[in-house]
Formats: structure tokens, C-alpha cells, sequence
């Protein structure tokens, strides 16, 4: 197998299509907002690309018994009354800095290829504590891009996120601006301890007002609640651990 293999599954027209990617990173909020999207436009996408790496975890995904390499994939979406989009998905990013150049450039040449101008990288910027108030931090390609993002309640802050943007999600802003694409991440605050499908509502609820279409959030709610309840035994059993380590009248007796 090639350093990168890319299948073209099928073909498809789009009009003035959008790329959003959506991989694992911080509190799996780009995952979570790529499949959720995926999900709901379901009816009118297309499986167009499926991208194949050695950079990629060396593993099988199986089910019902059946195999398929690790590969991220391209889905084309017709989308009524609104841009078009190339949603990219994936279980994985690559293992090394050279993977992740790799994997972008080849991900900007099939944007390319279908026409696309502008993309958009979801993800999660970690706030380290649990949150209730799920903000949307943003980062651009050029500051001419500020305006509308600001209108629909983007935050763009003073270094932040601490660090910069690392991985796919970073470089599209990067080799993509170098490129000629308009480019935007879009990060959901998070504690970055936990799956959080709350960030993921709140991201693709500014993508939905940018880009102008509607998404039904029922499925991604339910994984809000279930993932609610185990926020909630972890606080239990941490003011259990809490109480247990406060001293009683006879270990103050004993220590004085």
C-alpha cells in the first residue's frame, strides 16, 4: 500500500459546495458534529472518496463480522436552498506530522476537484472544568472573515486557543489559505475530558446560521443527556472521595 491511496466511490455535481470537516480531536466535538451533520442530511448524501493511509492507525473497524481498513471519507451533500457541502469524517488523524501535510493536501486537492472555495474545520478548544454556557471560539484565514462570524456570536479571543490549532483541522486553515480557500475553524468550548455533544450542538448551530440550513438535534440531545448522567456519578464520587479524606473529631483528637 501507498503512503496515501484514495478511492473515488462515486461522482457527483454540487453547486457552490462547502467543505467541513469534522475528526477526532478535543472532546470529540469535530467527530461528533461531522457525523451528526452526516446523519441528518443522510437522504441527500453521497459516499464520494474514501482516503486511505499507512499514517492511519494500523487497525480494522468491524462490523456484523465484517472488516473495512481505517480510511477517512468524503461524502457529498446536496443541501435545498443553501450551499452544497463535502463532508469529511473519520475515526482517526494521522500518526506524524508529515502524515497530517500528507492527508490535508490531498483533502484540498478533492475540494478542489468538486469545486469548492471556502471550508470550515470543526472542533473543541478545552476550557479545563465542566461548563454550562457552551461558547464558539473562532480562528480565520483572513481578517476580512471576522464580520459575519462575529454576528452569528463567534468569539475571537487574544491567543486562543493557547497553542494554535494542531492537526488537519490546523492546517486547513493554513495550507489552505496558502492555497486560495477562504478558511474558518470553528471551536466548541469544552472541558476536554469528556465526549461533549453539547459543544457539538453549539458548533453546527453557528455552521447552520453561516451556512444557512436547518438540522434536527434530537439524537445529538440524547447523547447530551446520557453523557449528563455520567458527569453526574463522577461528581457524586468525587465529593464521596472528598468527605471521606476530611478529618473527624477523633483524627483531630489523635493529631493533637
Amino acid at each position: 500500500m501507498d503512503e496515501l491511496e484514495i478511492d473515488a466511490v462515486a461522482e457527483a455535481e454540487l453547486d457552490d459546495p462547502v467543505l467541513v470537516e469534522g475528526l477526532p480531536g478535543v472532546g470529540h466535538v469535530g467527530k461528533l458534529a461531522g457525523d451528526h451533520l452526516l446523519e441528518e442530511l443522510a437522504g441527500d448524501s453521497t459516499l464520494v472518496r474514501r482516503l486511505y493511509s499507512r499514517e492511519f492507525p494500523p487497525k480494522v473497524s468491524v462490523e456484523d463480522g465484517v472488516s473495512e481498513l481505517t480510511c477517512a471519507e468524503i461524502h457529498a451533500v446536496s443541501v435545498e436552498d443553501g450551499r452544497d457541502l463535502l463532508v469529511l469524517t473519520g475515526d482517526h488523524q494521522a500518526q506524524s506530522n508529515t502524515g497530517h501535510y500528507v492527508l490535508t493536501d490531498a483533502i484540498l486537492d478533492i475540494a478542489e476537484e468538486f469545486g469548492a472555495s471556502e471550508l470550515f474545520a470543526l472542533g473543541g478548544v478545552p476550557t479545563g472544568e465542566l461548563i454550562e454556557e457552551y461558547a464558539v471560539v473562532g480562528a480565520v484565514s483572513d481578517e476580512s472573515m471576522c464580520e459575519p462570524f462575529e454576528e452569528v456570536g463567534v468569539e475571537f479571543r487574544e491567543d486562543e486557543p493557547a497553542g494554535g490549532i494542531v492537526g488537519v483541522s490546523g492546517l486547513l486553515l493554513g495550507l489552505g489559505e496558502r492555497r486560495g480557500f477562504e478558511a474558518a475553524c470553528l471551536m466548541g468550548e469544552t472541558s476536554g475530558y469528556l465526549v461533549d455533544p453539547k459543544s457539538a450542538r453549539a458548533v453546527l448551530e453557528v455552521l447552520e446560521e453561516l451556512l444557512e440550513f436547518e438540522l434536527d438535534y434530537e439524537s445529538l440531545d440524547d447523547r447530551a443527556e446520557e453523557m449528563e448522567e455520567v458527569v453526574g456519578k463522577i461528581q457524586e464520587m468525587e465529593q464521596q472521595q472528598q468527605q471521606q479524606q476530611v478529618p473527624t473529631d477523633d483524627d483531630l483528637r489523635y493529631i493533637g
